[in-house]
């Protein structure tokens, strides 16, 4: 299984490695969207990490396409958006996780135990 890190903010990228490393999971970060979509293709075992608020093409198009796979792998949305807002940008997506930044990593690594 590998975690696929979609997020633009290097010190939280450089965090989220670190802790899902030391965890024990093979890891791979992307500073945006296109970069992930050129360079990956997650296995259905596979976890998706990714920051609403990507330059360039929007972290709801990476859930979007992600959901859309047949076999999807499990996706993990990070915002520092605030509730309101963060409900309303993924009201049509079902079954998500939702953590918001500042993000607790003792609740992210449940979603990984």
């Amino acid at each position: 299984m590998t975690v696929h890190i979609v997020e633009d903010d290097y010190a939280v990228c450089d965090a989220l490695t670190m802790l899902l490393s030391e965890l024990g999971h093979e890891v791979a970060a992307y500073s945006t969207a296109e970069i992930f979509f050129e360079t990956a293709l997650p296995q259905p075992n596979d976890t998706v990490v990714v920051d609403l608020g990507l330059p360039g093409q929007a972290g709801t198009s990476v859930i979007s396409q992600m959901v859309a796979m047949v076999t999807p792998p499990k996706v993990i949305v990070i915002s520092g958006k605030p509730k309101n807002q963060l409900k309303k940008i993924i009201e049509g997506f079902s079954e998500l996780t939702v953590l918001r930044k500042p993000i607790s990593f003792t609740a992210l690594a449940e979603h990984f135990s």
